[in-house]
C-alpha cells in the first residue's frame, strides 16, 4: 500500500541543520527498508497558482485555496504493507523533521 507523509510547516522554515541530518537518515532508512517511493519539498502556498478551466472558465489565481498559517511544506510517498506499519514511519518522520505530519493512504 502507498500512503503519503505530508510536513506540516509555517513561513519560519526553521529546519535546523540537525534536522535536515536526522531525515537524510529517515529517508535513507527509508530506501534500505524498501519503503522509500519519493520524496519532495514544496513551496510556500504563496507561490502557488490556482488554475480552474473546467467549462473553459480560463480562471487562474495566485495564491493559495487555503489561507492558514501552517502548510505542507513537504511529503514523502512511501510503500507499507499496513495502516499500522505506515503510522510507525509517520511517527519516525515526525521524529525526523521535528514537525508533526499528516498520513493520509492513496486510493
Amino acid at each position: 500500500m502507498k500512503f503519503a507523509i505530508f510536513v506540516i510547516d509555517d513561513e519560519s522554515r526553521s529546519g535546523s541543520p540537525q534536522e535536515m541530518n536526522a531525515i537524510d537518515q529517515f529517508n535513507e532508512m527509508l530506501r534500505k527498508n524498501g519503503h522509500w517511493v519519493m520524496a519532495a519539498g514544496l513551496e510556500s502556498p504563496r507561490n502557488a497558482l490556482l488554475v480552474d478551466y473546467r467549462n473553459n472558465a480560463d480562471k487562474t489565481q495566485h495564491g493559495s485555496l487555503f489561507n492558514e498559517k501552517e502548510f505542507y511544506s513537504g511529503m514523502w510517498v512511501i510503500e507499507a504493507v499496513d495502516l499500522a506499519s505506515a503510522s510507525r514511519l509517520a511517527a519516525e518522520a515526525s521524529t525526523a523533521c521535528n514537525r508533526r505530519v499528516e498520513l493520509r493512504p492513496f486510493l
